[in-house]
């Protein structure tokens, strides 16, 4: 099985490569943000990004750095066994244990995609989302991402390190389009259909 990893800066468009993966190559996607989001609601915790990082940092804490990746892996291993896609996709890749899990268990078969465009694009996009967690002005989207890129706690986001450990890096500053041909380029995929 091939697994792909996603990570990248908040609302660059790790989203719309995964749709792009599942619609077009036949992926099977398992989501940090799904899995958070429901250990935040057994937690009966506001559903918000603060939530999320700290149930996510708690997990992690507890059950070490690649805690998040662990049981997404366990879910795509479990579908793998019953036939499920043409390989995995684990999104979002947060912290460099969690990377070094999935080179473990992947081996060649896994790659690390970093997706990233303009912070105040990104801003925008996240605010059009219209999700409970995105609800935010600029300087708070600003802040919330700082918090995120570096920490010197391995249980806690890492993300310009992780990003550091990509095996590609795609900018997402372009067209839809644009975007899914340079993911299709970095994987060796077939490029976008126009379906």
């Amino acid at each position: 099985m091939r697994i792909v990893g996603i990570t990248g800066t908040l609302g660059a468009g790790k989203g719309t490569v995964v749709d792009f993966l599942v619609t077009q190559h036949n992926y099977a996607h398992y989501s940090a943000r799904t899995l958070l989001t429901s250990l935040v609601k057994e937690q009966k915790l506001e559903l918000n990004r603060n939530s999320l990082v700290a149930v996510a940092n708690e997990l992690r804490a507890k059950e070490g750095p690649a805690a998040v990746v662990e049981a997404l892996l366990k879910q795509a291993l479990a579908a793998t066994a019953h036939g499920g896609g043409a390989g995995a996709i684990i999104e979002s890749v947060r912290t460099p244990g969690e990377v070094e899990r999935l080179k473990a268990v992947g081996g060649e078969r896994f790659q690390l995609l970093a997706v990233d465009a303009d912070q105040t694009e990104r801003w925008r996009r996240v605010v059009q989302r219209k999700s409970a967690t995105d609800a935010v002005s600029l300087e708070r989207f600003a802040a919330d991402e700082q918090r995120e890129m570096e920490s010197t706690q391995p249980h806690e986001q890492q993300l310009k390190a992780v990003m550091a450990m990509a095996d590609f890096r795609v900018s997402n500053d372009g067209s839809e389009r644009e975007l899914q041909e340079a993911v299709a380029s970095a994987l060796q995929l077939d490029a976008p259909s126009d379906q």
